[in-house]
């Protein structure tokens, strides 16, 4: 009888500890990554640097946390980008335009040296990434 308890005790206390896991890991109601996690809700942080684009998220180290990208920077990055994995691109067009919260992102179009077309998207924190996002394959 000692060890049926015993045995009892130890499964729920794995049961409670797996359960805990998975709440930190974002398993909510939706499956697995669904759940909210730091900076993805409606309250400070939402869309700034840490949910999508903050300092290594993608090219570049972006700028200090409060620094918003000017347009001329955003052309500047993109170039950066394009001599860095897009070689013979150049920037052709840097076209702003209001994302959440009233924040001013930029969507640069680069030509290649064959007329080719590639599309950037700068945030308004300074990570460059392909149109499409990470995933996305260049070159």
């Amino acid at each position: 009888m000692k060890r049926i308890a015993i045995g009892l005790a130890v499964g729920l206390a794995l049961v409670l500890s797996a359960g805990l896991v998975f709440a930190q890991m974002g398993w909510g109601q939706m499956g697995p990554g669904m759940g909210m996690g730091p900076g993805m809700g409606w309250g400070p942080g939402m869309m700034g640097p840490g949910w999508q684009g903050g300092p290594g998220y993608c090219f570049g180290e972006g700028q200090p946390e409060g620094t918003l990208v000017t347009e001329e920077k955003a052309k500047e990055m993109a170039q950066q980008y394009a001599d860095r994995y897009l070689k013979g691109f150049t920037v052709e067009k840097v076209l702003p335009f209001t994302g959440r919260r009233g924040a001013t992102m930029y969507s640069v179009e680069l030509k290649g040296p064959k007329d080719e077309l590639r599309i950037l998207h700068v945030n308004p924190w300074g990570s460059v990434m392909p149109y499409g996002g990470p995933g996305r394959r260049v070159g």
